[in-house]
Parts: C-alpha cells; sequence; structure tokens
C-alpha cells in the first residue's frame, strides 16, 4: 500500500504538470497575435536651451523642451493573456558625436480595464531631454516614436513599434525665457 506521503505527492505533481500544460495552451494561444497599432504624434512647441551640467565638468549642454500630442487606440491590444501596457515616447537622432542617440521623454503604465484610448493634447515631457553636448540646436530629424511592452500572464514579453512616426527639428537658436 502507498502511504499518505506518497498518494499527495502523485497528487500534487499531477496538478503542477496540469497547470505547466495549462499555462503553456494560453501562451500558446496568443503567441501569433499581431499587437502593433497605429499612433498619431506632433509637437506643438519645441525649444532649445544651453544650461551648465552639474556634473564634475562643469560643462554647457543643449536641454530640449517640447510639448506634443498623442492619439492612438490600444484596446485591441488587451486579450486574456494581457495584463498590462508599457508605453514609452522616444526621441531618436544623430549628431556629429553620436550616430544614433535615444532619449525616453514619457512612458505609462495601462492596466487591464483602463480606459486604453489615449487622446493626449499639450502633454509636457515627463523626463528631461538632454544632449551630452550641443546635438539640438539647429538638429533637423528628430523622429519621435511610441513603442510599449506587453506584459503577459504567460509568455514572451515583447518589445512592440506602433505604426507612425513624428520628425520635427529643433530651432536655430536658444531660448532664454523661463519654461
Amino acid at each position: 500500500m502507498h502511504s499518505i506521503l506518497q498518494r499527495g505527492n502523485s497528487i500534487l505533481a499531477y496538478a503542477l504538470s496540469v497547470l505547466a500544460c495549462l499555462t503553456f495552451i494560453c501562451f500558446a494561444s496568443t503567441v501569433l497575435l499581431n499587437y502593433v497599432t497605429d499612433a498619431k504624434m506632433n509637437t506643438v512647441k519645441v525649444v532649445v536651451k544651453n544650461v551648465p551640467d552639474y556634473s564634475a565638468s562643469r560643462e554647457r549642454n543643449d536641454l530640449g523642451f517640447l510639448t506634443f500630442d498623442l492619439t492612438t487606440n490600444l484596446t485591441g491590444l488587451f486579450n486574456w493573456n494581457v495584463k498590462q501596457l508599457f508605453l514609452y515616447l522616444t526621441a531618436e537622432y544623430k549628431t556629429e558625436n553620436n550616430e544614433l542617440n535615444q532619449v525616453v521623454l514619457w512612458d505609462k503604465i495601462i492596466l487591464r480595464g483602463e480606459n486604453a484610448v489615449l487622446d493626449f493634447k499639450n502633454m509636457n515631457t515627463k523626463y528631461y531631454f538632454w544632449d551630452d553636448g550641443n546635438g539640438l540646436i539647429a538638429n533637423k530629424n528628430i523622429t519621435l516614436t511610441l513603442s510599449y511592452n506587453i506584459i503577459p500572464n504567460a509568455g514572451l514579453l515583447p518589445n512592440i513599434f506602433a505604426k507612425g512616426r513624428h520628425s520635427f527639428k529643433f530651432p536655430m537658436e536658444y531660448t532664454t525665457t523661463r519654461m
């Protein structure tokens, strides 16, 4: 005869095997879905200042300020395997010092059940738009891109770029007004 511990071990092992199979089915049922959506972005106000960097070097660096509009509908991204979305708006540009610069300007977390239709007007950036030198002044090719991570119940953590980009340029002169 089997003891109570052996029977309990068999039941627990069987239950864990069933749960592992159900988790894999959860992952497999949504892995091939297309999670790309459209996003419309626009810059409203763009200025650049030359301010001192308060590190040990005390050099002056460019600091960009911008307000933006963002419109997108993310409700189609939610299914039974999506817990939340992590959105972030990045700016990409070239300078003489660096071939590729990427700066995260804004982010937001949207939980399942929250309103996933975004229609923001005149939003300020959440994070500073610093450049490690003077690469923002008169820069003609800054590209805004909306990206997001889908946080699933089970499965991969994809990094997805929304369709739609917005390019803008910084002015030729530094501003001296307070922001």
